[in-house]
């Protein structure tokens, strides 16, 4: 079926438009009528020249039918409420002058067409159409939902991708978004660097600042990593549905008549569980990091950046220490110019004298950062309540236990491998 609509589809190309190889079909089989005075007409006649213009338009109507398929089978045509699509658009005024050479500086993949991008992704055009299009009010997401409890004891809504998408999303991963810039103050989601590369920073400091970034994927929209392609290289076409591939908008579950439908409640941003997200929020706060980097080193400090964590840290000897409500005004000033917003819950100051933790590692001296020692405690004891057939404690689980003992060896390899190689043993004792 999908080798007959691409035959017919090269054959309208061939005819140079969809009118004129209708034309041509009706020609060639006879359907054609030619146009003839009806006032001298007999009664005979007229039927028969009738009959004649209902056949021609019958199989008109079909042959449009049918150029209609391959063409939707080969074009985009329409991608949802509010989203702009023209598929005769090979220019728009927003893309840059030399798109090409900057994709090419970035060693992104050659896409100039949908076309191009559905074979790339191993698709059909029907199936990008699918994956990329826009409903306020849908009946079917290609996400599922399901939430994690957040510290503070509310839930955390995760939206993972389905199979088809959350593929089509890895390949964006691994052929775009993983080429693009990202500054060395960012340490989450990239490989060589993590929580501890993001710690090592900090250490031996007279201050420590923490600050978050308040709603962090949901203020990247759908227009903002829309530029980030464009500046990457791609042009409007290319750059709107790749937007829209990692993009969703937040919905609530409505139940009418029923129907479940999920209602858009807000603009398409970054969903919380696609594998694009993180890599995307990183390429996007290059230029935030830039310029938290320079006021820090301004004002004699260190600065990174975890995902929405914020952190700065003063080393220890400074003689002189800075006026720090001019620091975070400063601060908060540059992160809203950049599209953000400090959570005012979120900001923490620590100084020498108390334990000092950067993306949960204990940063206080010179020494490695470390894993609190409640954290080793507690993990100590569930291993050893385990042994003597004691249950776990209400929320606990091997799993949990396991990655908190991998946490360990992060920082203290020897010590988390013997810890994990003890979880080993009782869980091939169950």
């Amino acid at each position: 079926m999908t080798q007959k609509i691409n035959q017919l589809w090269n054959a309208i190309e061939k005819a140079g438009s969809m009118n004129a190889y209708i034309d041509s079909q009706l020609r060639e089989h006879g359907f054609l009528v030619k146009r003839r005075d009806t006032d001298n007409m007999s009664k005979r006649e007229l039927d028969r020249y009738k009959k004649e213009l209902k056949a021609e338009a019958a199989e008109k109507r079909r042959l449009k039918k049918v150029a209609w398929q391959a063409y939707k089978a080969n074009h985009i045509v329409h991608l949802g409420d509010g989203v702009y699509w023209n598929d005769h658009d090979n220019f728009d005024r927003w893309d840059l002058n030399n798109a090409e050479e900057r994709a090419a500086e970035n060693e992104l993949p050659t896409l100039d067409k949908p076309q191009q991008l559905a074979q790339a992704l191993g698709i059909t055009i029907p199936q990008l159409r699918w994956l990329a299009f826009h409903r306020d009010a849908a009946t079917e997401l290609h996400y599922r939902r399901f939430t994690i409890p957040k510290k503070d004891g509310s839930d955390r809504a995760i939206w993972a991708p389905k199979t088809l998408l959350k593929r089509a999303q890895y390949w964006i991963n691994d052929n775009i978004t993983r080429q693009l810039v990202v500054h060395g103050a960012a340490h989450g989601f990239i490989a060589g660097r993590s929580i501890l590369s993001n710690a090592e920073v900090h250490t031996n400091a007279k201050i420590v600042l923490k600050m978050d970034l308040k709603n962090f994927f949901p203020t990247i929209t759908l227009k903002r990593v829309k530029g980030l392609f464009r500046k990457a290289g791609y042009r409007e076409q290319i750059a709107t549905l790749l937007a829209l591939l990692v993009t969703e908008a937040p919905r609530e579950v409505v139940e009418d008549q029923n129907k479940t439908y999920f209602v858009s409640m807000g603009p398409r941003c970054l969903p919380q569980g696609a594998p694009t997200s993180p890599m995307i929020t990183n390429a996007l706060c290059l230029k935030l990091d830039r310029r938290l980097t320079g006021l820090a080193e301004k004002f004699g400090w260190r600065y990174t950046r975890y995902a929405d964590d914020l952190t700065f840290s003063l080393p220890d000897g400074k003689d002189k220490e800075p006026n720090l409500g001019k620091l975070m005004h400063v601060i908060k000033q540059i992160v809203k110019d950049e599209g953000f917003i400090i959570h005012p819950e979120k900001t923490r100051i620590t100084r020498k004298g108390g334990r000092q933790k950067v993306t949960g590692l204990v940063v206080n001296g010179k020494e490695t950062p470390r894993v609190p020692q409640k954290t080793k405690r507690e993990l100590r004891a569930a291993i050893h309540n385990l042994k003597n057939g004691k249950p776990l404690r209400e929320g606990e689980t091997l799993a949990h236990l396991e990655g908190l003992a991998a946490f360990i060896c992060m920082t203290e390899p020897a010590l988390g491998h013997k810890m994990l190689a003890q979880l080993k043993d009782i869980t091939n004792a169950l």
